[in-house]
């Protein structure tokens, strides 16, 4: 009896946002030459990243069977979750994946189809579907083949390939195993023991497995890091505060901090949370510049969510200790807008809580407006949140009003009180009130001049507010309009950064971060001082 003939299908799904604007691509090749047999795509609406992934399997086991309906199909992909699901290795929890699941089941008997993972840089043709079709409904339209250039982008890339491989003449299959860098892999991943990670693309590893186990591993080393600490200074004070401000105020006691504040330049202080003191129109460094996730144009799964399912996979990969699955369900994912500018930002003046409340200038209310437009092209925001303070409230509106949401107060992400430092430059501070400003320079438990606020104190408060709003919008995007010292606490407390992180960071009028917040604890930094939206 003749063999079946066997095809390969590399499939991809991205979402702009999570969930967010979302689109497939799915692709069919010769095993042989490598060369495309059928491509597909699709704008799928919102939705999330890992329900794009799936429809991208189906249309491409759909588009393979269409072609030879008795062939056996090696489906190739760079989602963890799906490859390791559909191989029965992991249980599929979330309603949303199951019939999806059983949909891609069904479109071959059993035994027809077998899954391996692959490194995203080696499924390069079906991602450009995917964005292909994710910027297509972008435009209001649906992906056309006839318009479709995913294919000619490889070219350039398989002929480099070629040469690599040391054959001008290779066929597609040994070209792509070139590009990758290595040879394809034939066999699928062991059950319990996923494929060899790549090394870390942009902001995020694509081995979605190492990245849950990092965090688990980082968590452990944080616990020991804070038992350490805590032998060293004794029984703390004020043990029920949050640990993040407690290991920040020991880092103060022990001194480590110290040497470096007490030499701090005018214009290193001038950086410091939030006197006003970024410049607005700063530009930031190519890291800086680094686009957010809700709009990066890689149509890739998103590790977040499927470590959220491979939590509970019946067979974890072989690991250290401390590299046990945490719990990775969706994050809150805190969109930080920093206030539009006022007419003291560009003075360098301190403009906390504890004097005047400025209303935007005519500067800050174009950052307003060109901010808000750049997060309605986007599309992800779900809620918004805002400091009581007037700069933030008007640029919150500014933006609320483009999306249609509603804007919620929340008076823990009101400024530090500046004290009797409200309105003045850090060489009027230096030259009144040079003892005061030392000491707060050297620690972060000195408070301004006049009974302001300490960056432990608004440390605590920030990280309380975090607390609860992560808890509250568990799974959701939320804009967070607020200032430099909250949004840069919240940025070091992410990283476990020491308190003199603060100095270190640089947060333009109107720029954005963001933070994602996990169940089990941890966090990841996505973004910051992202100003592309004002050039």
């Amino acid at each position: 009896m003749t063999p079946s003939r066997e095809l390969i299908v590399e499939a991809d799904g991205g979402s702009r946002g999570n969930p967010g604007p979302a689109g497939y691509g799915a692709v069919v090749l010769d095993p042989v030459t490598g060369e495309t047999l059928a491509e597909r795509a699709e704008f799928i609406g919102v939705a999330t990243n890992n329900v794009a992934e799936y429809k991208g399997l189906v249309a491409g086991l759909a588009a393979a069977r269409e072609l030879f309906p008795d062939c056996t199909v090696h489906v190739r992909m760079d989602s963890k979750l799906v490859v390791e699901q559909m191989s029965g290795r992991w249980k599929i929890k979330h309603p949303d994946m199951k019939p999806l699941a059983a949909e891609a089941a069904r479109v071959f008997p059993p035994g027809r189809v077998r899954y391996e993972w692959i490194p995203r840089e080696r499924n390069k043709h079906a991602d450009r579907l995917a964005n292909e079709a994710m910027d297509a409904g972008r435009r209001g339209e649906q992906w056309s083949p006839a318009a479709s250039t995913a294919a000619l982008d490889l070219t350039a890339d398989l002929a480099a390939a070629r040469k690599a491989a040391g054959d001008p003449t290779a066929g597609a299959a040994r070209a792509r195993a070139a590009l990758a860098g290595g040879k394809p892999t034939t066999e699928p991943p062991t059950a319990g023991r996923p494929a060899a990670a790549p090394a870390a693309e942009g902001l995020f590893a694509p081995d979605e497995v190492v990245a849950s186990q990092a965090r688990a591993s980082l968590s452990t080393a944080a616990t020991a890091d804070r038992i350490a600490a805590t032998a060293d200074r004794g029984t703390a004070p004020g043990g029920g505060e949050t640990a993040t401000a407690d290991r920040a105020a020991a880092t103060a006691d022990r001194g480590t901090a110290r040497a470096d504040r007490e030499t701090a330049t005018a214009d290193r202080a001038a950086a410091t949370p939030d006197h006003e003191t970024a410049t607005p129109d700063r530009e930031p460094s190519p890291a800086d510049r680094v686009p957010p996730t809700a709009d990066r144009d890689t149509a890739t799964g998103d590790f977040e969510a499927e470590a959220a399912d491979a939590t509970h996979a019946q067979a974890a990969p072989a690991s250290s200790p401390g590299w046990s699955g945490p719990d990775m369900g969706a994050p809150a994912t805190f969109v930080l807008l920093r206030h539009g500018e006022t007419a003291l930002t560009p003075e360098k003046r301190f403009s906390g809580s504890g004097g005047g409340d400025p209303e935007l200038s005519p500067a800050g209310r174009r950052q307003a407006e060109a901010v808000a437009a750049a997060l309605a092209a986007r599309g992800t925001i779900q809620e918004i949140v805002s400091s009581p303070l007037t700069r933030c409230r008007q640029t919150a509106e500014a933006v609320a009003t483009r999306l249609g949401l509603d804007v919620r107060i929340e008076n823990g992400l009101r400024e530090t009180d500046f004290g009797a430092w409200e309105g003045l430059t850090f060489a009027e501070v230096r030259e009144r009130y040079k003892d005061d400003l030392d000491a707060w320079l050297a620690s972060p438990k000195a408070a301004p001049t006049g009974g302001g606020e300490s960056f432990a104190t608004v440390a605590r408060r920030v990280a309380a507010t975090r607390d609860r709003l992560a808890a509250a919008y568990a799974g959701r995007t939320v804009l967070m309009v607020t200032h430099v010292t909250p949004i840069k606490t919240l940025v070091r407390l992410a990283l476990g950064a020491p308190p003199e992180s603060l100095f270190r960071m640089e947060l333009s009028a109107a720029s954005i971060s963001a933070v994602a917040y996990y169940a089990d604890g941890n966090a990841s930094v996505r973004l910051l001082n992202d100003t592309s939206h004002l050039r």
